[in-house]
């Protein structure tokens, strides 16, 4: 039950929205471009870490500056992609490109991301051990607002060891990470939507007289991510999120993903979800430049940092990427062990419509160089997802 403040001191209770509260509450759908109604979402992953998706010194522009990473977003939002995803990292992975060491925070990126934007929806990805749900449900309120109702949450159960040691804690149990993760987003839910002040006495938090104003911009919360792919994920994210992305390797095993993931949603707990995958696309004129800029990926590879990547997910770490450790050691090195679409631009449209019609309503991916392959994506890609159904 909820007991306002006033209520609690023994006062006459009042109205537990405060005056000056006079936003109104939208429906993130007319908002929020991940709900919005393109067949095949698309989206950028990794802009705000070194290297990106690629741990390798392959050449490229790309590098960690705000006007860099800006200026990405920008194009992006031009050019009507619909998302921007972040990697969250507080440690490198070593090697000698210490992957992904340097790397914006997510909450402050995606605020700044979201002033310098207009359209595109704007995600921070947090791990949740390292940020009481109080702090961030109000981070995500302020960005949402700043965005117009753009603002998407990731939501990262921490899966690397070192950095969670970094915060003091040990590495929890991986069942019991997303226990944890299930009373973190049931304190921010409540914190997204009840009125007035109330107390919390659950598993892994205790608050009393817990208030948060203002309230999102969208309605009912801001929209929710999550990468789990493990049972313990599937779970999670059939319970609590908007979208899932998947780390799979194969169109068949994809078919079969989407429809236990949506079956669970939608038999186990009467709601909608949708799926999408991330990757790497290399996109080039000819198939033999694509495929030979790839290699140049894999044979420039740091391996000192996938090995390090590896032996942390092959641990149990995470148990997401476990197939991933056995079977794709390359797409570490290429693409953070997500779906590689490799080719010309007709080839890489035939990709993206496979994908869609084994159940992947979107991708999120990152790219060698990211602003300078942009444009060409922009010029010869997105023409021929058009002209397939794919986008309009």
């Amino acid at each position: 039950m909820t007991i306002t403040a006033n209520e609690r001191l023994g006062l006459a209770p009042t109205d537990p929205r405060p005056a000056n509260e006079t936003t109104p509450l939208v429906d993130r759908r007319t908002t929020n471009p991940l709900l919005g109604d393109q067949k095949m979402k698309l989206g950028l992953f990794g802009t705000n870490c070194s290297y990106g998706l690629i741990m390798s010194h392959a050449p490229s522009t790309y590098r960690v500056t705000w006007e860099h990473t800006k200026e990405i977003a920008q194009r992006a939002d031009a050019m009507g992609i619909d998302a921007l995803v972040p990697i969250a990292r507080w440690k490198g992975f070593g090697g000698s490109t210490n992957f992904n060491g340097n790397c914006f925070e997510t909450y402050t990126w995606a605020a700044g991301i979201a002033e310098a934007t207009e359209r595109i929806a704007v995600a921070a990805t947090s791990h949740l051990p390292t940020v009481h749900p109080i702090v961030a449900a109000k981070s995500a309120t302020t960005i949402d607002h700043i965005s117009g109702g753009r603002f998407a949450l990731n939501l990262v159960m921490g899966w690397v060891p070192p950095e969670m040691e970094m915060f003091g804690s040990e590495q929890r149990e991986h069942d019991e990470r997303y226990a944890f993760g299930q009373d973190w987003i049931d304190y921010a839910n409540r914190l997204w939507s009840e009125k007035g002040s109330f107390d919390v006495d659950s598993t892994y938090f205790r608050g009393r007289l817990v208030e948060a104003y203002p309230k999102p911009h969208q309605a009912p919360r801001p929209v929710l991510i999550n990468a789990g792919n493990s049972p313990a994920g599937i779970e999670f994210s059939a319970r609590n999120v908007d979208i899932n992305f998947a780390s799979l390797d194969t169109l068949e095993n994809t078919k079969a993903y989407t429809d236990t993931v949506k079956s669970k949603a939608r038999n186990e707990y009467g709601r909608d979800i949708a799926v999408m995958t991330y990757g790497l696309i290399v996109c080039r004129d000819t198939e033999a430049e694509a495929k030979a800029d790839f290699q140049r990926v894999v044979d420039e590879g740091d391996w000192g940092a996938a090995g390090n990547v590896i032996k942390i997910a092959g641990s149990g770490a995470s148990e997401s990427f476990d197939h991933a450790v056995r079977e794709m050691q390359e797409r570490f090195i290429a693409g953070w062990a997500g779906y590689p679409i490799v080719g010309t631009p007709e080839q890489v449209t035939e990709e993206l419509g496979k994908l869609n019609e084994a159940g992947m309503e979107g991708m999120i991916f990152g790219m060698i160089d990211y602003n300078e392959e942009l444009k060409h994506f922009d010029a010869e890609v997105m023409p021929l997802l058009q002209q397939a159904g794919l986008r309009h």
